[in-house]
């Protein structure tokens, strides 16, 4: 599973105790869900199991699969996002994580 660190925000620190929450998003394109019989009225995907990105990020080719050739936007997007809490110097805690 490839991992994208989009966002990582560090909320305002509460001076008292020195507490601080990191939320970190990670966005992963998973199967090809392009039909690609459309234009004779079925129903097909080629089965591409996973984006894998032609070029190097911030490129044109960034956006298009190297296994399929389809655009990034045909594959599955699935994001999970989770709150991780440092406590002062003692380290990081995970508080809550999504799907």
């Amino acid at each position: 599973m490839r991992r994208y660190n989009l966002r990582s925000n560090d909320s305002s620190r509460n001076q008292e105790s020195n507490d601080s929450r990191d939320v970190r998003t990670y966005v992963r394109y998973g199967e090809c869900e392009k039909n690609q019989a459309e234009r004779i009225g079925g129903h097909a995907v080629d089965g591409c199991r996973e984006f894998m990105a032609s070029g190097a990020e911030g490129t044109p080719q960034a956006l298009t699969c190297a296994a399929c050739g389809c655009n990034r936007s045909f594959h599955k997007l699935e994001v999970r996002t989770e709150v991780v809490a440092s406590h002062g110097r003692h380290g990081q805690q995970r508080l809550q994580e999504q799907r």
